[in-house]
């Protein structure tokens, strides 16, 4: 047990420090404090004294050096069972501080503030603050650190049992948190910088990667039941799956928000109303059209069977229109759009276990993809890649209708969203057939073909990737293809093409892959 007797608080959020200060003084602690904290305290008429009168140095160079001193981090760190520390204290009049209450400068909130200019970013980066929290957390065995609001109720509750000391099961916790802490604020420095002076001689994934997450919420179980898992906010970043508002229904399971993501990132790719049913993480419905409900229908038709218990995105408000359709369709797990008409809503309120989330965020999140593999950590930019027509390379004798254009680009944008090996067909701006994740191309056609049934007669078809060899181009000749869009890039890149022409296929190469494992 560490009995409390001194505490240092400079704390940029204020929230709570009122209260918490003033349980403090019921324990006979002695409170020094440093600028906007001691005025706040000392309005609210708690007795404090002030850091520059404790030290006997002033604030100096506009309040970049405040407690940079000896007096108190010698106060910090001297070891209270090391005889020679107390004795150097003792010759050079210095007390001992038992807790430091510090949160740091608003970094990352003020880079995200409009128009902010460098000047601020940097005097927004503390220097005090990280310094007193790091020499407090190398010795919480002595110290008690506090960095996070939220703590504040469970160390007065510990002060309250022990009569003013705090447990050393509390003051380690104190001092990890310091330093998780710490660590993503210095990150968060790093990475605003480095992106900000885009220096050329600095790679564009860092030697070491630091990476900071908060817990949202544990999950009933992840994949399985036997496997544990929790969804998980990265600090700092205030976009993205993390938003979604649950409206209505029972709480979301691991599979259900990898599988809301899949869909909700699709739904994005498109401009006009869309639909989009996701199975297990991949597409089994894509269309857009000029209404909602028109999309949905749609896209549930592409693949009934497979859309059966599965995840709808919508990239536009649910109306009552849309609402009625998808409530007649059959068992859903969830459904996420910008936005939901109350009328439409309501509709589904008998629905219970029916997930309603809203999340109004459309934009394109620039983040690295990030995949766990065993002992380690993969990295890689996100596939953000657009396609513009006029990119789109002819290399057949027949060329592509400009309707046969519309459809084959809107086939692009589903295919760069399901799994490898991925093929598309698709009527207009409609998926007829989807062939995702085989070990073979030609699976991936006779499956999407499987699919779509008579629909594949005069159907355009993506691939993600290269053919190989024209066994695929035979089966989309046999399914009534009329146009494929495909990278190109392949040895086997004469055959393709002649494949086509021997069985009137126009063909446009990207010069793009859109792998997705």
């Amino acid at each position: 047990m560490v009995q409390i007797k001194r505490a240092l608080i400079s704390v940029s959020d204020k929230t709570g420090i009122l209260d918490f200060a003033k349980e403090l003084k019921k324990f006979g602690i002695e409170i020094l404090s440093t600028g906007g904290t001691a005025k706040l305290l000392r309005d609210n008429d708690i007795a404090v004294k002030e850091v520059s009168e404790y030290t006997g140095f002033p604030e100096m160079l506009d309040g970049r050096v405040k407690t940079l001193h000896p007096k108190i981090h010698a106060g910090l760190l001297a070891l209270r069972q090391n005889s020679e520390h107390m004795k150097t204290l003792q010759e050079h009049n210095i007390g001992l501080i038992d807790m430091v209450v510090v949160n740091l400068y608003p970094f990352e909130k003020t880079t995200r503030k409009p128009n902010v200019t460098i000047e601020e970013v940097i005097e927004n980066i503390d220097i005090g603050g990280p310094s007193m929290l790091r020499s407090a957390a190398k010795n919480s065995k002595d110290v008690a650190v506090i960095c996070n609001p939220a703590r504040y109720s469970q160390v007065i509750e510990e002060l309250k049992k022990n009569k003013g000391a705090l447990s050393d099961g509390l003051m380690r916790d104190l001092g990890l948190e310091v330093f998780a802490s710490t660590s993503h604020y210095d990150g968060a420095i790093y990475t605003y910088l480095k992106n900000y002076f885009k220096e050329k001689t600095l790679s564009a994934f860092p030697a070491e990667l630091n990476l900071s997450f908060e817990k949202i919420q544990d999950l009933r179980y992840g994949e399985n039941p036997h496997q544990q898992a929790a969804f998980y906010r990265e600090k700092g970043k205030d976009k993205g799956l993390v938003n979604l508002k649950q409206l209505q229904g029972k709480e979301l399971s691991f599979n259900n928000i990898l599988d809301l993501n899949a869909a909700y990132e699709l739904a994005k790719e498109f401009s006009s109303p869309a639909a989009v049913i996701v199975k297990h993480n991949n597409p089994c419905g894509v269309a857009e059209d000029k209404t909602l409900d028109k999309a949905f229908i749609a896209a549930w038709q592409c693949d009934p069977l497979s859309a059966f218990g599965g995840i709808v995105a919508l990239n536009r408000k649910l109306d009552i229109k849309t609402a009625k359709i998808i409530s007649k369709s059959g068992f859903l797990e969830c459904i996420i759009a910008p936005g939901f008409d109350k009328e439409a809503a309501g509709l589904f309120k008998e629905k219970k276990n029916l997930r309603l989330l809203e999340l109004q965020d459309m934009e394109p999140v620039n983040e690295p993809d990030l995949k766990r593999v065993s002992g380690g950590l993969l990295l890689q930019e996100k596939d953000l890649k657009t396609l513009g027509t006029d990119s789109l390379k002819v290399v057949t004798k027949k060329k592509p209708t400009k309707k046969e254009i519309e459809s084959l680009t809107f086939a692009w944008k589903v295919a760069k969203h399901v799994k490898s090996n991925a093929i598309i067909l698709s009527r207009g701006t409609k998926t007829v057939g989807i062939g995702a994740g085989q070990m073979s191309r030609v699976d991936s056609v006779m499956i999407a073909r499987k699919k779509s049934g008579n629909l594949s007669r005069n159907s355009c078809l993506a691939s993600d990737a290269f053919f190989p060899k024209s066994d695929a181009i035979i089966e989309a000749a046999k399914a009534g293809v009329t146009a494929i869009i495909q990278p190109g890039g392949s040895i086997a890149d004469e055959e393709i093409i002649k494949a086509c022409d021997k069985y009137k296929i126009s063909m446009v190469t990207t010069g793009i892959r859109h792998f997705k494992h």
